[in-house]
């Protein structure tokens, strides 16, 4: 179900009970799949573009066009998790090239602003082959080209930067991602997240070890330092990528709110309605509906608005989680079939309200801890 499809059904259900109420749907995003979808419900054109997915092979990548000449892409659109043709490739011979260079078409095309949403990647190569496909060239000892890919880059001796693209220099990249881990060490890309994408235990110090020489070795050439910062081991190394080319993280559930306009949303609402698929200590951690919540008791309101999540479960480990009841309110009404939950935990609205909805999509999987990026 997406974002979109979440706010509908949510707004089906609140209209059975209060016929006259004021609904204004905001499907959200946190900067990982769906966040393409999730922006252009707001206005902008939906287009394609034929690239290289993870294994090689050809896919249509759809991004979007909004306002100012910015471009919306998303790594799952490219290299995803859910592509079977790529996941039956060895994930040591897939390559980040095709959003690389669906970064080089929108180039060709004039765009200079980018939002790039990270997640739900299949790739661990480093952003090797993005950066190749923007100019990057990756040598072995002998100056012949290598293969952006964990298992070429084993014959990775020295990276030329003279050919990089030099349109990067004036190109504002935003990236989106809830994942602050570096590209390396033991919270890097490939101990944390290469065994959801197929790296076997015992290759990731291997792995790891193959992008801690590319990353300095990239560093050295383009001259930025990156592989440390927060968020560059998101997407199996993209997160690298995109910050040695200049690009800057930041929070995608908030950018994705200001993209859509959520402020102006609340303005004069009684109640904010968000959920997720599930509600975990993750979503203290820059979920999107954290950010919705957090929006909702912003001083730039004139009284605090009441919050109510709803997901399709509820975890309640960590006593951060259970302290927030008036923050996170789980309802899931009897017509939600499938929900472990039941019971409406908050007070009813008044008769006529204006209610925002501001969801996102359940998860495929509900997943207890580690998610893929």
């Amino acid at each position: 179900m997406s974002a979109t499809e979440a706010a509908a059904a949510i707004a089906a259900g609140v209209r059975r009970v209060w016929h006259d109420a004021e609904l204004r749907l905001c499907p959200m995003a946190d900067g990982g799949e769906g966040t393409l979808a999730a922006v252009l419900s707001a206005g902008g054109e939906r287009r394609s573009a034929r690239v290289s997915g993870a294994a090689g092979a050809p896919v249509d990548a759809a991004y979007g066009l909004i306002a100012n000449d910015t471009a919306i892409i998303e790594s799952a659109q490219v290299v995803g998790l859910t592509d079977p043709g790529a996941t039956a490739y060895p994930v040591e011979r897939r390559s980040t090239r095709g959003l690389g260079e669906l970064i080089r078409i929108l180039l060709d095309a004039g765009v200079r602003r980018f939002v790039a949403g990270l997640g739900g990647s299949s790739t661990n190569d480093g952003g090797a082959g993005l950066l190749s496909a923007l100019g990057l060239a990756l040598l072995d000892a002998k100056g012949h080209s290598v293969e952006p890919t964990p298992a070429g880059l084993e014959a990775l001796s020295r990276i030329d930067a003279s050919a990089f693209d030099a349109r990067l220099a004036g190109t504002r990249i935003t990236i989106l991602s809830d994942v602050d881990n570096p590209l390396c060490g033991k919270r890097g890309a490939t101990a944390i997240f290469g065994p959801q994408k197929g790296v076997h235990p015992e290759s990731v110090p291997t792995i790891d070890a193959r992008l801690e020489h590319f990353a300095k070795l990239s560093e050295a050439a383009v001259g930025r330092s990156a592989k440390d910062l927060p968020g560059a081991g998101a997407a199996g190394g993209l997160g690298f990528a995109l910050l040695l080319a200049g690009g800057e993280l930041r929070s995608g559930a908030e950018v994705v709110a200001d993209l859509l306009g959520l402020d102006a949303a609340l303005e004069g609402a009684d109640w904010l309605i968000t959920g997720e698929g599930r509600t975990d200590r993750q979503t203290l951690l820059g979920k999107a509906s954290r950010g919705r919540s957090s929006a909702a008791i912003s001083p730039s309101f004139r009284a605090s608005l009441p919050v109510v999540s709803r997901s399709c479960s509820a975890r309640r480990r960590s006593r951060r989680v259970s302290r927030t009841p008036r923050l996170f309110s789980p309802i899931a009404p009897s017509s939600w079939r499938g929900c472990s939950q039941r019971r409406a935990l908050s007070p009813r609205p008044p008769p006529r309200s204006r209610c925002s909805l501001a969801s996102s999509p359940p998860s495929p999987r509900q997943q207890p801890a580690r998610r893929s990026t």
